[in-house]
Order: C-alpha cells, then structure tokens, then sequence
C-alpha cells in the first residue's frame, strides 16, 4: 500500500483495532454489529471511532440484522462494514447472498475462532475457509482476503473496500484469532482515502447507482436490468448467473495477492494464509540456516542460543535444503495461475492449516503434477515453526 509520509504515523495497535482504523480511512461511515469474541474489539473501536469520523454506528440486536443493516446503508449512500466470529458469520449468509445477488458492496470481517458451534470462543482457527467461499446458497464468486500481520490487518481492510467498490460485491476479511489479538507497530493514515467505484454495475442498469435519483428495484430474486424478476424465464436467469460469475472470475489476475519468499530456486514450498504465514516464515528460515534477522525479531533469541551452544534447529550443518514460501493473501478466487507459475520447479508442497486440511484441496486440485502435502492442526493452537521444519526434513528424507 502507498503511503503518504506527510500524514503517515506509527501506532502501537491491536490487529483488531487496527481493522477499525483502516475502515475508517477507507471512507466506511456505518457499522452495525453485535459483539461476539474474537472480534469485539473492532466493534468497540467503531462505537468511539465512527462517531468522531461523522458516521453511524449501531448496535444490531443480532448479526443477522447486522448483515441485512449494512446492506441497506449501502444503498442509502454509505460504505458500511460489519464485523463478526464464527457462529455469527453463520447467521449472516443469507444477507451475503443477497448482497451478492443485488451488486451491493460491504465489507463483512470475520475473526475465525474454533468451531463448530459456539466452539471455542477464545482460541484461533481457519476453519471457516469454505463457509467464506460458499457459504450462502445458490451460485456466486466472492471475494476473500487472508491478513497474517496487523499492519495488513489495516491495508487489507482498505483493499477490502476498494474491490468492493470496484466490483460492485461482498467482500470478506477472513482473520483468525490470532492476527486479531496481537499487537504490533504498524503505520496508518489520516484523513481519508478517496476510493472510486469502478463500473457502476455488471447486471444493473448503467444509469442506476446509489443515491442518483434513480428507480431500480433492489431485487434479490434473480433480474434484469431494471430489477424487473427474470427467474421463472431459464435463458435470462442463465445470463444474470453468468455476469455476477464472470465479473470476479475474468478479473482474478487483478484480484489475486500473493507473496513469496525464496522461491527463485525452491525445491519445496510451504503454501500458507493468514496467521500461519507467521511460523511458515521462521520455518523456512530454519530449513536454510539463515542467520540474520530477515522476518522475525525472535531469530535474535535463537543466535543468542547459538553463541551460549545451546544445541538449536539452526546449527546442524545440513541446514540447506531449498524452501520457499507461499503467502496466500487473496485465498479467494483461488488465484490458480500465479499459484502455478511459482510453483513450476517445485516437486514437494506443503500446505499448513490450522483445519482439518481444507484449502489444501485447491493446492491439490491445481497442482495436480507434484506430491501436495497436508499439515492440518485443530484444538485452536497455532504451527510451530519446529512443527513445520519437522515436516519438512520427513517429507525429505533428512534424519536428525
């Protein structure tokens, strides 16, 4: 993200907090919600933040009236936000949906926690990556970002509202527990960001938009132009399917974000998103003996162990194995392609999840030419970089 020096500052934040200021910054004047853990923070913030910024904030009486809430203050003129955790985001599928099917653009943050059901409150998980892709009924893209860091906890809340607004859709902020809950120095903007819409809409009529003093129906049955019903006529409800489809699917390339690392000579990669990406990064360090301070402020703990000879990971003279890492940061569309590309000299690809080994199945699905292994770990505890380099040094054939 581009930063203006001039109005840039430094915050100590929390991930969570950080959303709400990047939501503020992106031109978001309404969130409704109702507090639920992991998330609470961000509503917390919004009740305070919103307000001094001109905005509105509500309390909803629950996150189906949430969803439903932000999608009509879209329509009424303002970018709109709300944020929730797991048994919440269940209930607001249906509004998804709709603002799908309807070209609304708002931003849902879901904070994962460990499920099902009420699951576990207060401890982290990926176990919503599917239910962010297909969780409302029917046929329809969606966009979904990953945020590993609380500064990307802030850019990605912007780029959030930036693609929504471009493409006229829902767009999901899919953070975990433990992104959500720590705190880092991170830098954000004053004022606020000026964020055009892109076309005013794929399905709806060119000359309708919000506000304009137009007289389109808002229809959440499928419909044309006009917002005139079209679902009981298959050739038409055909096309309406295709366009909504066709706007998120033809535009991947632009809507894809991933980062790499080492993977200019990589013969293994760990593909990975969100808070995982954490011990991914410190894992691949290990399994290259890398002896500086590239990713993680902790590696000075481990060169302090070395120089007292504390046997580590680090010292053993084999470490030189060629791994590489994969940051999914957009997880959905699959960005199959640039997935592909970074991966064409790679033979072994492990994919770390904190699920049962969900996205895993795309990495498979994709990468049908090489050995795609699962690292699935649930009970809401995250991978440890030793867990990973262990993996690796199996899958290789390397004995301690």
């Amino acid at each position: 993200m581009e930063r203006n020096s001039k109005e840039a500052k430094q915050l100590v934040l929390q991930g969570n907090e950080a959303c709400a200021k990047g939501a503020i910054y992106a031109g978001c004047r309404f969130f409704a919600g109702y507090p639920i853990t992991p998330s609470t923070e961000i509503i917390e913030m919004m009740s305070s933040e919103m307000l001094e910024a001109g905005g509105s904030f509500i309390q909803m009486e629950d996150e189906i009236a949430s969803a439903c809430a932000i999608v009509g203050a879209r329509w009424g003129g303002k970018k709109a936000m709300t944020a929730t955790s797991g048994p919440g985001y269940t209930l607001m599928q249906e509004a998804i949906g709709y603002a799908a099917v309807t070209e609304t653009p708002v931003v849902i943050v879901n904070v994962q926690r460990g499920g099902p059901s009420t699951g576990q409150p207060t401890l982290s998980s990926q176990q919503d990556i599917y239910q962010a892709r297909y969780g409302s009924h029917g046929d329809y893209e969606i966009i979904v970002l990953a945020p590993s860091s609380v500064q990307e906890m802030y850019d990605f809340t912007i780029r959030a509202f930036e693609l929504s607004e471009r493409f006229r859709t829902p767009v999901i902020l899919l953070a975990d527990e433990v992104v959500g809950h720590m705190r880092e120095k991170i830098t954000v903007e004053s004022g606020t960001k000026k964020i055009p819409g892109g076309k005013k809409s794929y399905v709806v009529s060119p000359q309708a938009d919000f506000f304009q003093g137009e007289h389109t129906l808002v229809e959440g049955q499928l419909h044309d132009e006009g917002g005139r019903r079209i679902g009981h006529i298959p050739q038409e409800s055909g096309e309406f399917i295709d366009k909504i489809n066709r706007k998120i699917r033809d535009n991947v390339h632009f809507i894809a974000d991933i980062d790499s690392w080492f993977m200019e000579d990589a013969d293994v990669a760990i593909v990975a998103y969100g808070s995982v990406a954490r011990p991914a990064q410190n894992a691949i360090k290990l399994a290259r003996g890398i002896k500086d301070d590239r990713f993680s402020s902790r590696f000075r703990i481990v060169k302090n162990l070395i120089k007292r000879g504390v046997p580590t990971a680090i010292d053993k003279d084999y470490r030189n194995l060629k791994v590489g890492l994969i940051k999914i940061n957009t997880v959905w569309p699959f960005p199959e392609d640039k997935l592909k590309q970074l991966t064409r000299n790679v033979d072994l690809v492990i994919v770390p999840e904190m699920n049962v080994g969900k996205y895993c199945r795309e990495v498979e699905r994709a990468l049908k030419d090489k050995k795609v292994v699962s690292m699935p770990k649930t009970g809401g505890d995250i991978h440890t970089p030793r867990e990973l380099l262990d993996e690796i040094l199996k899958e290789v054939g390397v004995c301690e």
